[in-house]
């Protein structure tokens, strides 16, 4: 996806020129590229190599800083054979909480290689002098096993706290609450998102956020301890459950039994009944700081800054679930799953330069479409770069410049390898090998309707979708260049995605749409416009094949800018109906010019804004897993 912002650019009538307009940063290319040095703490769990045995578990299940008495407690590894599949009780007998809440694991806890993922299950027993509440269910991520001991026992806090970060970061890999697993090819994905727990809640303290969450980001700490309230009402109070599972039952669906359902519930329909369960939160004060008032949905989101980001545009997910964003002021950043800035200045020069795309390869090679150029590079026409994962160059110390390219803006990666270049000067595309030759020819391939191009994705047949800043129409490009096919459906396409069947979604800036067709040509639909889709630029396609799209929302519109989810192709709903509510998701946290998005293996989706504040956004386990590097049509990991 490539947009280029229209709050910050003046389009001249002739394709050769784009002009940075005042207040937008002119961007300086570094002569001396920085060195990238590594993350301090890893933040992907390793994995054991043998099964280890005769682990030490202790601890206390809390209701706030109640006990919770009589509570069965059960140590599951996470399934391998399908996302909410496969769970497997560690314990041959679950231990049980005294008067204080404590237990205590003193033997047969053992964990293997192949399944190294653990998480704790607390359900029933009483606080206080009250009756026993088959209600109670809450649950902590331990994360890799290899964290525990065989010889000093390891104290964990399960509590309302513990649940909400545990639910929500596993939402995409859990069903009926407590069955956690992942696909066999996922285990990166179920890593990061028992990281991502960890991240939002300490399981030792029982308190957000965790001890791994970086300075550099901002928690949704007061939206954690809201829930966290709600969930502790129903614990404390039984005759409060009724209210809580009501609220949080979906459609015609079963209402939940227990807290830790309820939460789940939540999680995957966090704008389900927002005020009436905000209401009942304020009814328990077990935990602050919390919300003051009703927020816009119950999604979790993090905000993080750093890593040398100036003006973030392009965002892309590689194999190991760690983040890379290109600045169009020169700068490339690393985050880790967790939002860690892996470079804390970032990467420049290597002929980064005014860029505002980014696409990743198989190998973890990071590509990045550079619009300028120095004087004495390609007559100042720009430039692409690549870095291998850790962030060296790749293409030499001003980037490659074969194939024609002038003034690149937007690029992908196809499946078989080759990487396939926007160029919005000369309405051209080159296509570049994978170590930087021109496949293209000497001036790129070109076609009668294309014009100010901007946007590009490929599909599983590696032709080309090629979208226009100021056009009607979408451009079908063959591989080798010599075919191509206008397809008129939309107007203005910022960006295009491909589903799972081949089909083309595509953002329309100038009506507030998303548009879809098939790879023949076929328009399905010229505009979906459910969902308060305002000036939409970016979109891309969940694992389930939702379709998830940024609206800007420029002025003059009064809302902020917003998160919109639409019912994909194979949806039991109509396909481009609105799955996110009228003002989209994520209204409360005032995003300021959302430019690209990403979807990682663990259901995260992360945004970029290009905004002064310099900030990528991740969302909790909204979305379907997709596999990453994302390359062509998207893929299930």
């Amino acid at each position: 996806m490539a947009f280029i912002p229209r709050v910050c650019v003046s389009l001249a009538l002739a394709a050769s020129c784009i002009v940075m307009l005042s207040g937008c940063g002119s961007g300086s290319v570094a002569t001396t590229p920085t060195t990238p040095t590594s993350p301090t703490t890893p933040t992907t769990p390793t994995t054991p190599t043998a099964p280890i045995s005769g682990l030490l578990v202790s601890g206390k299940v809390l209701a706030g800083s109640k006990p919770v008495v009589g509570a069965s407690v059960q140590v599951y590894s996470a399934g391998t054979t399908g996302n909410g599949a496969g769970a497997k009780a560690l314990l041959s007998t679950p231990v049980t909480t005294d008067a204080t809440g404590a237990f205590t694991v003193s033997s047969g806890l053992t964990c293997t290689s192949t399944e190294p993922m653990v998480y704790l299950v607390a359900k029933g027993g009483h606080v206080g002098t009250a009756s026993d509440n088959a209600a109670i269910g809450m649950a902590a991520a331990i994360g890799d096993c290899s964290k525990l001991s065989t010889t000093t026992t390891t104290a964990f806090t399960v509590n309302e706290v513990t649940t909400v970060a545990f639910t929500w970061a596993l939402a995409q890999f859990t069903a009926q609450g407590t069955v956690v697993g992942a696909t066999s090819t996922n285990a990166v994905g179920l890593a990061n998102a028992f990281a991502n727990a960890a991240n939002l809640a300490d399981s030792v303290a029982g308190k957000a956020p965790g001890t791994t969450f970086p300075a550099t980001g901002v928690a949704p700490t007061n939206k954690i301890n809201s829930v966290a309230n709600l969930l502790d009402n129903c614990i404390v109070v039984s005759t409060a459950c009724n209210a809580l599972f009501s609220a949080t039952t979906v459609g015609g669906g079963s209402a939940p039994t227990n807290t830790v359902d309820a939460a789940l519930q939540m999680a995957r329909n966090p704008g389900n009944n927002i005020g009436v369960l905000y209401t009942q939160s304020v009814a328990a004060t077990a935990f602050s700081p919390v919300l003051t008032a009703a927020p816009s949905d119950w999604t979790l989101s993090i905000t993080y800054k750093g890593g040398g980001m100036n003006g973030p545009t392009g965002i892309g997910i590689d194999s190991k679930g760690y983040v890379w964003v290109a600045s169009f002021n020169s700068v490339v950043s690393k985050f880790s799953p967790i939002g860690v800035p892996v470079f804390a200045s970032g990467i420049t020069g290597n002929g980064l330069l005014n860029s505002f795309g980014l696409a990743i390869d198989s190998s973890d090679n990071v590509w990045i479409p550079n619009r300028d150029s120095p004087d004495s590079v390609n007559k100042k026409l720009g430039s692409v770069t690549e870095l291998n994962s850790n962030g060296q160059p790749l293409s030499g110390s001003s980037g490659f410049t074969a194939g024609g390219l002038a003034y690149p803006v937007a690029l992908a990666v196809d499946p078989n390898g080759t990487i396939w270049v926007v160029n919005y000067n000369n309405a051209r595309v080159t296509q570049l090998s994978a170590n930087g030759a021109a496949l293209s020819g000497a001036t790129g391939y070109g076609a009668p309707s294309l014009a100010f191009i901007v946007s590009i994705a490929i599909d599983a047949n590696h032709n080309a979708w090629i979208g226009g800043q100021n056009d009607q129409v979408v451009t079908r490009l063959s591989y080798d260049g010599t075919q191509s096919l206008a397809v008129t459906c939309c107007d203005g396409p910022q960006a295009l995605a491909l589903d799972q069947s081949n089909n083309v979604w595509i953002t329309n800036f100038w009506t507030d749409s998303v548009s879809q067709i098939t790879t023949s040509g076929a328009v399905i639909s010229s505009g979906y416009s459910a969902g308060g889709l305002s000036r939409p630029q970016a979109v891309a396609v969940d694992g389930a094949g939702s379709v998830w799209a940024l609206s800007l929302r420029e002025a003059p519109a009064a809302t902020n800018a917003a998160l919109i989810q639409l019912a994909g192709a194979k949806s039991p709903t109509s396909p481009g109906a609105a799955l996110s509510p009228a003002s989209g998701w994520l209204a409360d946290i005032k995003m300021l010019q959302p430019y690209a998005i990403a979807i990682d293996a663990s259901g995260n989706l992360w945004i970029s804004q290009y905004n002064s504040d310099n900030i990528i956004t991740q969302v909790i386990g909204m979305a379907a897993p997709v596999k990453t590097p994302l390359i062509g049509p998207v893929q299930t990991p």
